[in-house]
């Protein structure tokens, strides 16, 4: 079965304090889901049309499962904390089995 993974590209961040309330519930609702971060911030070098700002990759074991972790009750309370803190290009995607 593929996996699943969540990417998340921050455009622009204009609330650090909405940032951190995110993190802070967003990180167990991450691990209840079976997510795993394998990718958080860090150096980028972008290409072609590509933006060299925070980016993070969550792992999960299947796509459905990283799609129910997003619809979560936790995870959905984490993006109210996160509001318009942020901008970000945000995508489950299918894995390759």
């Amino acid at each position: 079965m593929p996996k699943g993974y969540w990417v998340s590209v921050y455009r622009t961040i204009s609330d650090l304090e909405k940032l951190a309330a995110y993190n802070k519930l967003a990180a167990p609702a991450v691990a209840a889901g079976g997510g795993r971060t394998i990718v958080r911030g860090g150096r980028v070098v972008a290409y072609d049309a590509g933006i060299a700002e925070r980016t993070v990759l969550v792992e999960f074991d299947s796509f459905e499962q990283a799609v129910a972790a997003h619809e979560s009750a936790a995870y959905q309370e984490a993006l109210v904390a996160l509001s318009d803190g942020v901008e970000r290009d945000f995508r489950i995607v299918e894995g390759i089995d």
